[in-house]
């Protein structure tokens, strides 16, 4: 397997599929760790060789089967890729079956909870307001991390209250915020002063756009702040986002739009929360209950 051809494959993702540089950059390392594992066994390339891989990191890595789908999938397009170009005749991946995903529920917060980590920052200087009004937009604009560090001052309408974003494959939304999020960015950008349209709107210390590192770190030491005894990513103010509006009887399409999704399957991993309303509705007012 050349890196010549992986290159190619990469250059395709960015430029045709337009995808962004986070996914392509796990496309590089799914590809990567394949081809090392075929040099070290000094295997061709047939369908059963991709069934070994598979095999080898259930058993040798312990990886879960939605980590080993993903992995396949990147494998799969990968030669997909090759045949389509004329570099292989014939697509070995093609029919490999991927293992079966279990339904995962996302790790959420409560709102008691999610109270408390917005809280935690003192809002005694111009980084911890800064924390305070990320916090308040993560959760406030269901946002993901990589969408949040890419935001520029150009994307925050405050006078309307919504956000331009752009999601995965560099597909743009509209995202309104409530108005506590805007009230701490509006107050953090008034800490910084004069800020042309396209700066980052937020950055570190420094001045640069803050990285997703540095967010990372930030939630959870504002986790700890807040006395709150679970393992919280950005993400998890996401999936609380989420969570909540459909526990306030939001419709699932509409959360959909709000989270980026483009299939209603993705935003059904929190269908839990409308079956569990169901279910006291049912046991509340049905006679037979």
């Amino acid at each position: 397997m050349p890196r010549s051809q992986i290159d190619g494959f990469l250059d395709y993702l960015y430029v045709e599929r337009g995808l962004s540089p986070n996914t392509i950059s796990s496309y590089r390392v799914d590809i990567e760790q394949f081809r090392k594992w075929l040099k070290s066994e000094k295997f061709e390339v047939p369908s059963l060789v991709i069934g070994e891989y598979a095999n080898f990191l259930r058993k040798d890595k312990g990886l879960s089967p939605s980590s080993i789908a993903r992995k396949l999938s990147a494998i799969r397009m990968f030669y997909r890729f090759l045949t389509a170009e004329g570099d292989i005749n014939e697509n070995p991946a093609q029919d490999v079956v991927s293992p079966r995903r279990g339904r995962k529920i996302p790790a959420y917060l409560s709102i008691k909870e999610v109270e408390k980590l917005l809280e935690a920052p003192s809002c005694n200087s111009t980084l911890s307001i800064r924390d305070k009004a990320i916090l308040e937009c993560l959760y406030a604009g269901g946002l993901r991390i990589s969408e949040l560090v890419g935001l520029n001052r150009e994307d925050l309408n405050l006078s309307s209250g919504w956000l331009k974003v752009r999601g995965k494959g560099s597909r743009e939304r509209m995202v309104p915020l409530g108005r506590k999020a805007l009230k701490w960015i509006s107050k953090y950008l008034r800490e910084r002063g004069k800020i042309e349209r396209n700066s980052p709107l937020f950055c570190n210390r420094y001045g640069k756009r803050i990285s997703r590192q540095s967010c990372w770190k930030m939630i959870k030491k504002y986790t700890k702040v807040a006395g709150i005894n679970k393992e919280i990513s950005p993400h998890t103010l996401r999936h609380s986002f989420a969570t909540h509006l459909l526990s306030g009887e939001a419709d699932l399409r509409s959360v959909q739009e709000l989270l980026g999704h483009v299939n209603i399957s993705t935003t059904q991993i929190y269908t839990h929360i409308t079956q569990e309303r169901l279910t006291k509705v049912y046991k509340k007012y049905h006679p037979r209950a």
